[in-house]
């Protein structure tokens, strides 16, 4: 019973990341669009705070847990996932525009690429729960959570608010309805609340591979900030002057500033 109930909260912390992306659509609401300028800085920002994330959070944690040699398997591993989930669905790269026009086979195949992206995400939000219930936590509402739940939630859901404002921009093209928008930014994260259970019961019942599953999240993470953010930053700012880099070097160093205070609360 008790095991259900720890599932319940985590998948209510995947799903709060999830929730959080629909923030990103908001913007909308008061502005026609967002300027190449502030696409970079908020590309930039995300990537700063996964970064982050994944070194004060993750890997240091997982240093607590193992050795440097198991982290950094995991971490291996998680870049090997994410290198074969695209290969596997042919490293598909699917627009936002094509949402509203999807049917449902295009559908499950969007989200299966979507997977690929959120899942990692997920899975750092699970394993960082896998002290919950034990001594040293916060309390909230009646569970004892580990201080890097809290840390790892946070971090995730600030990424995602960017990220939603992203998937948004080409909806906004389209005149999709600020509702829909909302809806399409959560859909694309819903692969984190599951991914969030399933990291959690992994390592409840299989403690000893906790150092590889934080090695795995960041490893996932900090790849994908490489090889997707990064580049998706500097395509956004390739009008700008310098290319947008100024831009995104300020957007990354936000999101570390951000970050890093609290991983040391």
């Amino acid at each position: 019973m008790a095991l259900l109930q720890n599932l319940a909260f985590v998948f209510l912390a995947g799903l709060l990341t999830a929730l959080a992306t629909g923030l990103g659509a908001l913007p909308f609401l008061f502005f026609e669009s967002i300027s190449d300028r502030g696409n970079v800085v908020l590309w930039g920002l995300s990537s700063g705070i996964m970064v982050t994330a994944s070194l004060f959070g993750l890997i240091d944690e997982g240093l607590a847990e193992g050795t440097i040699g198991e982290v950094a398997v995991g971490m291996a591993a998680g870049v090997v996932l994410v290198i074969l989930a695209h290969e596997v669905l042919l490293d598909a790269d699917i627009d936002p525009h094509q949402y509203e026009e999807a049917d449902f086979r295009k559908l499950v195949l969007i989200l299966g690429v979507l997977t690929v992206h959120s899942f990692p995400e997920g899975v750092a939000v699970g394993v960082s729960f896998a002290d919950l219930g034990l001594e040293g936590g916060v309390s909230v509402l009646g569970f004892t959570v580990p201080a890097l739940a809290v840390f790892m939630t946070l971090a995730i859901s600030i990424h995602n608010v960017p990220e939603g404002t992203a998937i948004s921009i080409p909806l906004r093209a389209m005149d999709v309805p600020e509702w829909k928008m909302v809806w399409w930014a959560v859909f694309s994260s819903l692969p984190q609340p599951i991914g969030a259970v399933i990291a959690f019961a992994f390592v409840r019942i299989a403690r000893e591979f906790l150092p590889y599953g934080f090695g795995f999240a960041a490893g996932a993470m900090i790849y994908l900030v490489l090889t997707e953010f990064l580049p998706e930053a500097l395509d956004a700012g390739e009008g700008l002057p310098y290319g947008g880099k100024r831009e995104l070097v300020g957007g990354i160093l936000l999101g570390a500033a951000v970050m890093v205070p609290l991983a040391y609360v």
